[in-house]
């Protein structure tokens, strides 16, 4: 997960966090308010089966393959020190057991089809993708989000990038599943201009089989919230057949209701773009096959919410 590095600070030496993300997204217009960049933190202690960035789930880089780009020249088998790649009937094949991920056929795949998908960084490093658009999010009343993954699960580098990113005067959104104990979550709420907060499932038992743990602290840590002068968006996957029964979102609009929490909710449509990516990373993909939720099926589901008093809307 984390690690730290020595830095000389103000004449003397010290340890800062070094951690792992997957991706840096510049010009993002999804998560929060603005042009954003957002930084992808790697490793996540939920495991939704219809999550849409698999290669976020380990807390430790990942081999990805892109089949379809492979060209056939064999050369990842060639420099594979480990005998992890042989042909079979004529596809060049990755025994993921033998891959210790050390990213020798990536450096030499000509169609870059085998990447290396998590890397160790520090937040200065972090600091200098994120500076380079600073004039967007001055004119756009934009910033930076830290999503995943789950940020809150490498707290010293989110701790360490949020407060580099409000001495430059950067707005700040944080986009959690919640899961994490509260004295993680405390400590960076003066540093934090908005959360994006995922709310899937209000039955415990449905949160554990769909996510692989109950909710009863993502829960808590909403009412801890709420006391607070922080700003929260409520994010909802509409999973059909999962998260969008009737059951469900009426006990979610009642709970935020008796909050009292100054908040919006977003519905997010399920897709299936995401569902090849399991393959390339060598995982299942274990969701039951559902469909897209028509427009029709989202607007039908504002309801629930809009008579609780609370403000929807589609995406975002």
């Amino acid at each position: 997960m984390q690690s730290f590095r020595e830095k000389t600070i103000g004449g003397y030496n010290c340890f800062v966090a070094n951690g792992y993300i997957f991706d840096v997204r510049r010009f993002s217009i999804h998560d929060g308010p603005g042009i954003r960049t957002t930084v992808f933190f790697k490793g996540c202690p939920l495991h939704c089966l219809w999550c849409h960035n698999p290669e976020s789930q380990l807390f430790s880089p990942e081999l990805m393959i892109l089949s379809n780009r492979c060209i056939g020249c064999g050369a990842c088998s060639v420099v594979c020190p480990y005998g992890a790649i042989s042909e079979v009937d004529g596809v060049w094949v990755t025994d993921r057991k033998k891959c210790v991920v050390c990213g020798k056929c990536g450096e030499v795949c000509y169609a870059d089809g085998r990447q290396i998908v998590g890397e160790q960084k520090s937040a200065d490093e972090i600091m200098k993708i994120i500076d380079q658009d600073k004039a967007f999010y001055l004119e756009s009343n934009g910033g930076v989000t830290f999503s995943g993954g789950e940020p809150l699960a490498q707290p010293d580098l989110l701790q360490e990038l949020l407060e580099q990113c409000k001495a430059r005067g950067y707005h700040t959104a944080l986009d959690t599943s919640g899961n994490a104990a509260w004295g993680v979550i405390e400590p960076l709420l003066d540093k934090l201009d908005l959360i994006l907060f995922d709310l899937k499932l209000m039955s415990s038992d449905l949160h554990r089989h769909y996510t692989g743990a109950g909710n009863e602290l993502i829960l808590s840590n909403l009412r801890e919230l709420a006391k607070r002068m922080v700003s929260v968006w409520i994010r909802v996957p509409i999973i059909p057949g999962v998260t969008d029964g009737e059951a469900n979102l009426s006990a979610m609009a009642e709970f935020l209701s008796e909050l009292k929490l100054q908040t919006r909710v977003f519905l997010l449509p399920y897709h299936h773009v995401a569902t090849t990516k399991y393959a390339n990373v060598g995982h299942d993909y274990k969701l039951e096959p559902t469909h897209i939720p028509t427009e029709a099926e989202m607007t039908a589901l504002d309801y629930y919410f809009k008579q609780a008093g609370i403000p929807v809307q589609h995406g975002g």
